[in-house]
């Protein structure tokens, strides 16, 4: 299964987050229950850094993802880009929240493609990265990434024609 309503909320153990002492939102708890879960699922035979995501999509959706390691190092997909490709094809386009989940504590950030990945199809989001026990942190997507290239930032090709012909350069 990709994917799996969260009608309920995971309450199996209560998670805190780390600068305010509070337990996290229902909604966050469940994705950070659900990325602890897709942990287990990882891929990582040569890091032995096994990583498990959990996003929200804008109509509620959630989808899982964990790290995919080949042997060739390059061709590696971290667990937050296999989240998103997963919500992608199935026709998310918005992304609201995602919980990341390491063997690191504190936890760690998801790296620059991730993070770019992810502001591809979200203007913010709610981010809680966390291990596999203990409290969690939150965060949001323009504190990781301030700044991001976004699709807005582009240029269609008729509009980069059109900007050609008016300077001259197309002719």
């Amino acid at each position: 299964m990709t994917h799996r309503s969260s009608a309920q909320p995971a309450t199996d153990r209560e998670i805190r987050d780390v600068a305010t002492g509070q337990p996290l939102p229902p909604l966050l708890h469940d994705l950070a229950e659900q990325a602890r879960a897709a942990q287990a699922l990882a891929y990582a035979p040569y890091s032995h850094f096994p990583v498990g995501a959990a996003l929200r999509t804008e109509d509620g959706r959630v989808f899982v993802g964990a790290n995919v390691e080949n042997a060739s190092y390059g061709l590696t997909v971290c667990a937050e880009r296999t989240a998103v490709f997963q919500a992608v094809l199935a026709g998310a386009r918005r992304i609201k929240a995602i919980a990341i989940c390491t063997n690191l504590s504190p936890p760690a950030a998801p790296c620059g493609m991730c993070r770019q990945t992810l502001a591809e199809f979200a203007e913010e989001a709610e981010i809680v990265l966390l291990s596999p026990s203990g409290p969690a942190q939150q965060t949001t997507l323009s504190a990781l990434l301030p700044l991001a290239f976004r699709p807005s930032a582009l240029i269609t090709t008729e509009s980069s024609s059109q900007a050609e012909d008016v300077h001259g350069a197309g002719k």
